[in-house]
């Protein structure tokens, strides 16, 4: 068929005519080539067309497409002062992304891509520039051909977009070459202007080939099929069905009974609660659910401020809330958020808007300028924190105001260490438990892997154990002779315990032993190395006279990289998040990179599921840290059975020496809580019985049974 076959109105008008179905599907199918040039392009209108697109390539067609970049004021008034424009532009259309949420936004990326890959697709991207001054090319018009040299052309409001297509009231001029001599010269006119503005030939407008940068980034969406028939009505079934931007559970999210019980508790409890639950078992995604089920009681009149400790954190958290139809504010240092914050709860308390979705780090939540403003808010408010112990903390608690009616907590370890007065705070402002799902729990029911546990003794060498009791007595020694009255431990204690835990954690044997007990898995990939925040000490270097001191995590490296030829990288908190996620990417695939050395930042919700073998090097005296790294490492993944734990066990001296000797209270301190770790892991791992036996030969050679009555832990 050709154009001469259809039947075209003049004029296109919402509310008349249905432009998808009456004009674009039926002539896109029988076109060969589609010329568009629009103000504003989004993905989003290829999913609506998709069908006469497929007929277009099926017909061995193609489409050249000018859009404009959406230039923010900083662009602007970048490329004014001379800055590489390019590289402008690419950046402004990369904001554009958002990562698709449902089946039919990945189908539109996944569109997008093919036909860009396949060479049916060739974008350039315009914007004015004269007198000086930078301008959005906002023109609206198009271009089809079919075989035998039939030519619509349109114009008129219409953006290629799908808010001009389905939701806007827009107009839009069809002339077709066939008809009238007036037809026929205003199609040779917007003929003549797009080859002008393809060439670049038109003064007024400045013209580049689509970004590089862009490119790659829609390559990652692309899928081996396309599927043209996408239903358009599915569509926008599928948006009606959901009101933008409030919190509702996606279809293909089916809750555990026990993720069920914690949110029904939550409801229950008028909205305020605790969800204690085990790494790996769905913490985030129970409470997201719970704030659905809040906001339709609420009838979506509620706004939700979100808290994570840490950026990488916020950053995992914003993709999941995505999936729960809500686009956040991302509130810390790389964004420009406080005035969009401050505008955000002001139209929320004057009644602008119902409902809204912010997310911030511990860092940004606790700043002055925030707490101002939340000071103020009124209404239906939900304050939702993650890794909730930490705000027991003095000042995190000073930011746990009354105004919010409703408050979630989550965490897997909500008991502080030793701080019954900062886990009593998080009760007291967030309520009971609504669950208490445990790593037991967690393992029991298949929501983590099992795992086997090699306790590796070493012990601490003289000096060091010299230098470890010198610091002992001086804590000792303070706290006999000062005890604030509110039970704050002083500060020169606090500085003492962190540099005899870095003794601890830096004891030179542990270097030996590791290189004993990973040379066997040397081939294997998916190791995890969690390396103490140390001091420097030794490691041993072929150049003399050179200085050899390094931070533990450095003499990791140095030894599984340089000596052992594996293939490594270090996983902290100074690499970008941008590094992280390509280390996260390799460490995934195997073939790059083996193994993974990390001091903190994996300890709190950085999610690496393929981890098979850990080295624990070194642990706090907090429950807490030992309970989240080995949560970190028991996350499923694919072909994934069970996982194994090398955990380091320092004791003052080695039990090979007999001799009997009177114990410092530093030392009975040091082999409790050791013996206190190796007792916990025992409990669920697989082999408990070589550990049982060890910790029974500590219990002998200390005499823990005669010394066990006293506390002499700080």
């Amino acid at each position: 068929m050709s154009f001469r076959d259809l039947q075209f109105n003049s004029e296109y008008r919402s509310g008349k005519s249905d432009v998808i179905k009456d004009f674009f599907i039926p002539s896109l199918s029988d076109a060969v080539l589609y010329k568009r040039a629009v103000g504003f392009f989004s993905s989003s209108a290829l999913i609506q067309i998709a069908k006469g697109i497929g007929r277009l390539v099926e017909n061995g067609g193609r489409i050249e497409l000018i859009v404009s970049p959406r230039l923010s004021e900083e662009d602007i008034d970048a490329i004014e002062k001379g800055y590489d424009e390019r590289d402008i532009v690419g950046k402004s259309l990369l904001r554009c992304f958002d990562e698709p949420n449902n089946y039919f936004e990945s189908e539109r990326l996944n569109l997008l891509a093919n036909l860009i890959a396949n060479e049916k697709l060739d974008i350039k991207v315009a914007f004015t520039k004269g007198q000086n001054q930078i301008g959005i090319y906002h023109e609206k018009m198009g271009l089809l051909y079919d075989k035998e040299n039939n030519i619509i052309a349109f114009s008129g409001s219409t953006n290629e977009t799908e808010m001009a297509f389905v939701k806007n009231y827009e107009v839009m001029d069809v002339f077709c070459s066939w008809q009238t001599e007036f037809e026929k010269k205003k199609v040779d006119e917007k003929e003549f202007a797009f080859h002008m503005l393809w060439t670049n030939a038109d003064e007024t407008v400045k013209i580049f080939d689509f970004p590089n940068i862009v490119k790659e980034k829609l390559q990652s969406y692309k899928k081996e099929f396309v599927n043209y028939n996408v239903d358009f009505e599915d569509v926008v079934k599928e948006k009606e069905e959901k009101p933008k931007n409030v919190f509702r559970k996606p279809d293909y999210i089916k809750f555990h009974d026990y993720q069920q019980c914690a949110i029904d508790k939550f409801i229950s409890q008028d909205g305020q609660g605790i969800f204690d639950m085990a790494t790996g078992s769905g913490k985030t995604y129970t409470g997201l659910g719970a704030m659905a089920e809040l906001s339709e009681k609420l009838n979506d009149n509620l706004g939700v401020i979100i808290v994570c400790p840490y950026q990488h954190l916020v950053d995992q958290w914003v993709e999941d809330i995505r999936n729960f139809n809500v686009e956040p504010l991302i509130c810390y240092s790389k964004y420009e958020w406080k005035k969009k914050f401050r505008m955000l709860l002001l139209d929320y308390k004057l009644g602008v808007i119902k409902n809204f979705c912010v997310i911030m780090a511990n860092a940004s939540f606790k700043l002055d300028y925030t707490q101002e403003l939340l000071s103020k808010i009124k209404g239906n408010v939900c304050l939702v924190v993650d890794e909730a112990h930490n705000f027991g903390s003095q000042k995190l608690q000073e930011c746990l105001i009354a105004n919010y009616q409703y408050r979630l907590a989550l965490s897997a370890t909500i008991e502080r260490h030793h701080d019954e007065e900062g886990t009593q705070a998080i009760y007291n402002f967030f309520g009971s438990k609504c669950i208490e799902f445990s790593l037991k729990d967690a393992i029991e029911n298949d929501f983590l892997t099992p795992y086997h546990y090699h306790p590796i003794v070493v012990n601490l060498e003289e000096d060091e154990l010299e230098e470890y009791n010198v610091l002992s007595d001086k804590i000792y020694n303070i706290l006999r002779k000062c005890r604030k009255k509110d039970g704050e431990m002083p500060e020169a204690v606090k500085q003492y315990l962190i540099a005899r835990a870095r003794i601890v954690a830096g004891a030179r044997q542990k270097l030996d032993k590791l290189e004993e007990y990973i040379i066997p898995h040397k081939l294997e990939n998916n190791i995890l190395v969690y390396c103490g925040a140390t001091k420097s000490y030794d490691y041993e270097s072929t150049n003399e006279g050179q200085d050899n001191e390094c931070r533990q995590i450095e003499a990791v490296t140095n030894l599984l990289g340089n000596k052992l030829n594996m293939r490594v990288s270090m996983f902290t908190s100074k690499e970008k998040a941008e590094e992280r996620e390509r280390i996260k990417k390799s460490f995934a695939e195997g073939e790059l990179l083996q193994a993974l050395i990390a001091i903190r930042c994996l300890d709190e919700g950085v999610n690496i599921p393929g981890i098979r073998t850990a080295f624990i090097l070194a642990s706090s005296t907090n429950p807490k840290e030992y309970v989240q790294r080995r949560g970190r490492v028991l996350r499923k993944s694919d072909g994934k059975q069970s996982a194994v734990i090398y955990d380091f066990i320092t004791i003052p001296y080695s039990m090979e020496n007999r001799s009997q000797r009177k114990y410092t209270n530093g030392e009975i301190s040091l082999i409790k809580r050791e013996y206190e770790r190796m007792e916990n892991f025992a409990q669920l791992c697989e082999n408990s019985s070589a550990t049982l036996k060890l910790m029974d030969e500590i219990d002998k050679y200390y005499n823990l049974n005669y010394i066990g009555g006293n506390d002499y832990d700080i």
